[in-house]
């Protein structure tokens, strides 16, 4: 949802699980996102080109067994409206597919085999990136910006921890402090100011959906990202 208004935060997230070396200004072309398949109308949450590769990226909140042939159909949908000829033959480039996942961390790649009519096999691989891999210093290193917003979500099952403990919910307000000073410093001295407002609104808003029960929860990690400091 954040590509939409945000799309150069995905160009890093791109570089870290392709290997590729783009700049943040890279020229981004988003594509419609809607594919006709045999099923019906499939909505994929990304689709967008860079020169002429075309990426396709999911965001997957929870374990899916299945995954794989989701992306592999929404691919298929991809490329077949993308068919080109060449040298008299038709061909079909499948897009640069990657999962990001937002809960827990899975193996580096969903896999399937293609067995076509003469036995031969295509390998099909879809690489992922688990967003709770990584820590806030390893986010801002990497300018992976665009996790941001679901950090917050490796803290869900410590609710309870945090009600019981104030030193526990200082920690996470602590935390939260210095990932906007972060963020400020890397956005606003660049002349990003309306991506850094974006990108924290999104965060407390990601945030209060995680802890819509709680609201001292939702007040803390809001005043932390509008810049006051709560001290318990």
């Amino acid at each position: 949802f954040h590509l939409q208004k945000m799309p150069e935060l995905i160009v890093p997230v791109l570089n870290e699980i392709f290997g590729t070396n783009y700049p943040l200004d890279v020229s981004l072309e988003q594509l419609r996102n809607e594919h006709q398949t045999l099923n019906g109308e499939k909505i994929t949450d990304s689709y967008f080109r860079i020169g002429k590769k075309g990426y396709h990226f999911e965001c997957q909140s929870t374990g899916d067994s299945k995954m794989v042939i989701r992306m592999v159909e929404y691919d298929f949908a991809i490329s077949i409206e993308n068919v080109k000829k060449e040298n008299g033959i038709f061909r079909m480039r499948f897009p640069h597919s990657a999962v990001i996942y937002l809960r827990g961390t899975r193996k580096k790649s969903l896999r399937m085999e293609l067995i076509m009519p003469d036995g031969k096999i295509v390998r099909y691989q879809v690489p992922v990136l688990c967003v709770q891999k990584y820590t806030k210093d390893e986010i801002f290193q990497k300018k992976l910006l665009f996790l941001l917003p679901f950090y917050i979500m490796r803290y869900e099952k410590r609710a309870h921890d945090m009600r019981e403990n104030p030193r526990l919910f200082q920690t996470l307000l602590n935390e939260y402090e210095e990932i906007r000073v972060k963020l400020e410093k890397e956005l606003t001295g660049s002349g990003r100011s309306e991506l850094y407002t974006d990108l924290i609104k999104l965060i407390v808003k990601i945030s209060d959906y995680i802890f819509q029960d709680e609201e001292k929860i939702q007040k803390g990690i809001g005043d932390a990202m509008g810049g006051k400091v709560l001290e318990l």
